[in-house]
């Protein structure tokens, strides 16, 4: 079953000579629990990609579908709710609020959507990603790599049906690397998510049931990559 769908997306910015196709022509489909990768040099459109995939901003062409629901026919407060709902992010720059702990972070959650993981699961999660001794702690008086492990834990905590996260291991040690990608296969594949995951990392493709390239703006299956899995 789809759960998401871009059709004829298309991002352009600037104008004239100025002009920039982050995004070409793209048409894709990614389904109940499905891990899919996004793989490709800086620059080529991936996090252009994402943030059109989750709502953070409107093509320029063409519409995005979550679990049937046209974003492009939404206002951006509608559209808000949509992302709320649906989309967990995990970004590079983690999207912690910096004057919450890490426990008030999801507690913020609970106050504003429902149908959030449980205390016993969330507190299973802290200890999968190793922050349980972090939950009274501010974000600037983490690392680098354990705010990526909290933004990672905030993403999951909301259940969400999409996970999309930008270079999820990008701080984190080869050892930690793998055992987030097997925490976020299990999510997919046990609640049947759609997880979508942009890296530069190339130890992690066995882990992806499909692996896209981008480069300059062109969405390419890499069939070479899928059919060694």
């Amino acid at each position: 079953m789809a759960v998401l769908q871009l059709v004829n997306v298309k991002k352009v910015y600037g104008k004239g000579h100025n002009q920039v196709n982050a995004l070409k022509e793209t048409n894709f489909t990614a389904n109940k629990g499905e891990l899919i990768a996004i793989i490709g040099p800086s620059g080529s459109g991936k996090s252009t990609f994402l943030t059109i995939a989750g709502g953070l901003q409107t093509p320029t062409e063409g519409d995005v579908i979550i679990n049937g629901q046209s974003l492009i026919s939404l206002n951006e407060k509608k559209r808000s709710k949509i992302r709320l709902q649906e989309v967990g992010f995990i970004l590079q720059a983690s999207n912690l609020v910096p004057f919450l702990t890490v426990d008030m972070q999801m507690k913020l959650l609970d106050k504003v959507k429902k149908g959030n993981m449980s205390k016993n699961k969330l507190n299973k999660l802290y200890e999968d990603l190793g922050i349980t001794r972090l939950r009274n702690k501010y974000p600037a008086d983490l690392s680098g790599g354990e705010r990526q492990r909290v933004a990672i834990t905030k993403a999951l905590y909301s259940n969400p049906s999409v996970i999309l996260a930008d270079e999820p291991t990008a701080s984190l040690d080869s050892e930690r690397a793998f055992e987030v990608m097997e925490l976020l296969k299990n999510e997919t594949k046990n609640k049947e998510t759609t997880t979508i995951v942009v890296t530069h990392d190339t130890r992690l493709i066995q882990y992806f049931d499909r692996v896209y390239k981008m480069t300059d703006g062109v969405l390419k299956l890499e069939k070479e990559l899928v059919e060694m899995m």
